[in-house]
């Protein structure tokens, strides 16, 4: 699938580029919203959401770059929009993960092991990626670099709560997987347990059956005579 982004990047621009410190919450929705539009319609493969992070990071340094007094601030309400945006990734994998397994599907399967794979790795590939996108802002003797420096230093202290959801999504699954291996077993060892019991009655039927076979012959000599 494609990995371009199809959101208007120089509205997101113009966005920052006119921000104030009193319209930080506008622009955090501003970018969330830019990062579910540009996530939705695509595999949410980890590829497809480091090439939409990318573009919005970008997008974000770009009208910074204009708007150097608010930097600190609006840095710190874009990376919220967009851990918020993933958040929101995170609860789509959710459903579609309890759908399967609410369908009998196995998440130990090559495809769902991966899908939970990717999930756990969800918070370092919004830290990655912005530090990457981030890192012509944060050289020496950028004005941005110590406000970039410092948010990034928050999440990584803090974590995001995109990265905690995900990491209770992924144990909650297994959890609901080795229930439903219990539960299999559980299943097996009762089917087994009746098919023992019931053994006897098995063996007296098949000799009632093998009785009433030799039966049969020695009935139709006894018609002849």
């Amino acid at each position: 699938m494609a990995t371009k982004p199809a959101f208007d990047a120089d509205a997101l621009i113009t966005q920052f580029e006119t921000a104030s410190a009193a319209g930080s919450a506008k622009l955090r929705q501003a970018v969330t919203d830019a990062t579910l539009q540009a996530l939705q319609g695509r595999e949410l493969s980890l590829k497809n959401i480091r090439a939409v992070l990318g573009t919005v990071t970008q997008a974000a340094n770009t009208g910074l770059a204009k708007n150097p007094a608010m930097s600190e601030a609006m840095i710190d309400q874009a990376v919220a929009g967009m851990d918020e945006a993933l958040l929101k990734a995170v609860d789509a994998h959710r459903v579609a993960l309890e759908k399967l397994a609410a369908q009998g599907a196995d998440l130990r399967e090559k495809h769902l092991k991966k899908a939970l794979s990717d999930l756990e790795k969800m918070e370092d590939t919004l830290l990655e990626t912005v530090k990457k996108g981030a890192s012509g802002a944060m050289a020496a003797g950028n004005p941005m670099a110590d406000a970039w420096n410092q948010v990034l230093e928050k999440m990584n202290a803090g974590g995001t709560l995109s990265g905690a959801k995900a990491a209770s999504t992924v144990e909650d699954m297994m959890a609901q997987m080795q229930t439903a291996m219990r539960d299999s077993r559980a299943a097996s060892l009762r089917a087994a347990t009746a098919l023992a019991e019931s053994y006897t009655a098995m063996v007296s039927g098949v000799l009632i059956g093998m009785a009433d076979a030799m039966r049969a012959p020695a009935a139709k000599k006894a018609a002849k005579k």
